[in-house]
């Protein structure tokens, strides 16, 4: 997964927030007056939105002259594939996950094990238990993992 500069996390962002209860997307106009603060010019945000639509970051669609953006995942989704992108990195992908799993806090830990106890069968909720949450939290809608994505690529 590519890692995103400053001005594309701003970009994100602002898809993130503002999309979910909308469907149809954002425009580039709705973008750029989102980014208030930042004093940009119009085609500059017109040119990240192209990048990340390139990056598979985003989807568009054309709506008249213009194209209505949104996430391609969930900030969720995005954030564990770089999670498990830095696995990848080279080492032991052991040590650096108990390392990771010493330095959350206790409430995340608690998050983790009712994860791994629902993926495992562990926990006799079903789909209703904690982990299940986490994991529609984290899958998104289609209940699809980044993981997943990236194996198609």
């Amino acid at each position: 997964m590519t890692r995103l500069g400053d001005l594309e996390r701003a970009v994100m962002d602002v898809l993130w927030d503002v999309v979910p209860g909308t469907s149809d997307g954002v425009t580039v106009r709705e973008v750029a007056d989102a980014l208030d603060g930042r004093e940009l010019a119009y085609t500059t945000v017109m040119t990240v939105l192209d990048r990340l639509a390139g990056k598979g970051m985003v989807q568009r669609e054309r709506e008249g002259r213009a194209w209505r953006y949104r996430p391609a995942a969930s900030r969720e989704a995005h954030i564990a594939q770089l999670m498990l992108d830095a696995l990848d990195l080279g080492g032991s992908r052991d040590a650096a996950l108990v390392r990771f799993a010493h330095s959350v806090t206790g409430t995340e830990a608690e998050v983790l094990r009712a994860a791994l106890g629902s993926e495992a069968g562990l926990t006799g909720q079903g789909s209703a238990g904690a982990g299940a949450e986490l994991t529609d939290r984290v899958d998104g809608p289609a209940g699809r993992r980044p993981a997943d994505e990236a194996a198609e690529r």
